[in-house]
Order: C-alpha cells, then structure tokens, then sequence
C-alpha cells in the first residue's frame, strides 16, 4: 500500500489556453468558456472523474495525490485522474487523454452516468461541474508513470481502506471525491 511516485520526463500535450464546454443545469451545451474564467467565476462546465482498477489479489482503486502547485486542491487525494473535455471532445474520448496525460496509462473506459456539484476554495476559485464518472481496469503489473505537472503521487488502496480513510480524514480528499466514488462503487457491487 505504499505510495509511488515515478514521474514522466515527457512534456505535457496542452495549448496554452484552455477552454471547457459550458452546460445548464440539464448537461445541454449552451457554450464554451477559458478554463480559469470558469473557475474564478464559478459558471457550470463539464468535467469528468476518472477511476481505474485492477485485481491483485483484492479489487484495489489507484488514487493521486494532486501537485501541491494545481490551480485549486493542491496536495489533496482524488480519483486516478480528473479534468474537463475541451469543446467538441467526446468526455470518454478526454478521460482516455487525460489518463495518458497524466498517469501514462492507456485503458477503455466506460461511464457510469453524471453528478453536479460546487465546491469553494479558499484562493477564491470554484468548482461548478457537471461531472462524468468513468471507470476502467488495468492489469496489475501495467507501468504508471507520473506527470509530476499533474501528480505528486499515487497508490493502490483497497475499498475498505479507502472508505475508512474518507470517514477519518475527509479533509485529505478532494471536494468531489467522495461522491464521485459512490457512483464509481456501483459498478464493483
């Protein structure tokens, strides 16, 4: 269960300004907006929570711990990975991209349906997402290599681990994280 952290010489794969689709309150696309415009701003965008498995020799869920220098929730526990479509991606298409991008990691996803929340931060940002939950599974010898951009580090836990670490330390997990994982468990019951 001990954290890992291997990181990626690679250079991250982004333009220099980033855009998210914005959506109403029913997921309908009614836009676009510069990422960090949405976040200052607190206006309801697509995003997606990503969640990878494997079983060795228990099911065990790989989690991050985001880099301490990330817009918002620096240093907190999260899914695998996490992000935003840009406009006219497909969310399954960027969860896939984020994986790579992020984790080095290449798996089929599927998802599991959408939630919304918000959340405050105490840099002033916010989060107001429309967020996919998608889950995929890895073997368990797969190579994970960091982007340390993006990933401080990152483990293997157990279900049961995971939830007693939620309920003792919430305040170590990302504001999203506990209701992305709920949905993400109904697909291992």
């Amino acid at each position: 269960m001990g954290i890992k952290v291997l990181y990626s010489t690679r250079k991250q794969t982004m333009s220099a300004t980033e855009y998210v689709i914005l959506v109403d309150e029913n997921n309908q696309e009614i836009g676009q907006a510069e990422k960090m415009a949405a976040h200052e701003q607190c206006l309801l965008h697509r995003a997606f929570s990503v969640f990878i498995y494997r079983d060795k020799p228990q099911r065990e869920l790989l989690i991050q711990q985001r880099a301490d220098d990330k817009y918002h929730a620096g240093g907190l526990w999260t899914n695998t990975c996490c992000s935003h479509p840009r406009p006219g991606e497909d969310v399954i298409a960027a969860g896939e991209r984020r994986l790579q991008e992020e984790l080095g990691i290449s798996a089929k996803l599927k998802s599991l349906g959408w939630f919304q929340y918000t959340a405050h931060f105490t840099n002033g940002l916010a989060e107001n997402e429309i967020d996919y939950v998608l889950v995929g599974k890895i073997d368990a010898d797969q190579n994970i290599i960091a982007n340390p951009q993006e990933v401080q580090a990152f483990r293997w836990v157990t279900i049961d681990i995971l939830r007693a670490e939620l309920a003792s330390s919430p305040e170590k997990f990302t504001p999203w994280f506990a209701r992305a994982l709920e949905v993400a468990l109904k697909t291992f019951n």
